[in-house]
């Protein structure tokens, strides 16, 4: 045999070895993502989803979730990618609350509050003088 034939079929080899060993991890990963999914685990879906698991239909690979108090969503049973750690479930419970405390957080959406006050010379609101139709006044130039 010539050194070329000896060399493909050792790079073929390595290709295969890889590809075996690969499946073994992946079917590995799904065994133990199925042994984690239980009934009142905190789960996130493959789109993006989070909630807690109320119940599981084995017979129709059906997973009821809830998202929120009182929404419960009907999931396919391969949809939930990962289990979330009790840590992680935490801390997102502490961001979903954090803007009741007074304090909004960093990048969370204020509403902005509109200070209209009342004078002798008409409504004004956030600084800007308004006429009689509530539209800002035009300057007198």
């Amino acid at each position: 045999m010539d050194p070329l034939n000896l060399v493909i079929l050792a790079v073929l080899a390595v290709l295969i070895i890889f590809m075996v060993r690969n499946s073994r991890k992946r079917k590995r990963e799904t065994e133990e993502l199925a042994q984690k999914i239980t009934e009142g685990a905190y789960v996130m879906t493959n789109f993006g989803v989070y909630g807690t698991i109320l119940s599981i239909d084995a017979e129709n690979n059906q997973i009821f979730l809830e998202t929120t108090p009182g929404t419960v969503l009907k999931v396919h049973r391969q949809t939930v990618t990962r289990v979330v750690p009790n840590e992680d479930a935490v801390a997102l419970d502490d961001v979903e609350t954090s803007g009741e405390q007074g304090e909004p957080a960093f990048g969370e959406r204020v509403a902005p509050s509109l200070e209209k006050t009342t004078t002798d010379d008409g409504t004004i609101l956030n600084g800007v003088p308004l006429d009689e139709n509530g539209n800002p006044r035009k300057s007198a130039e």
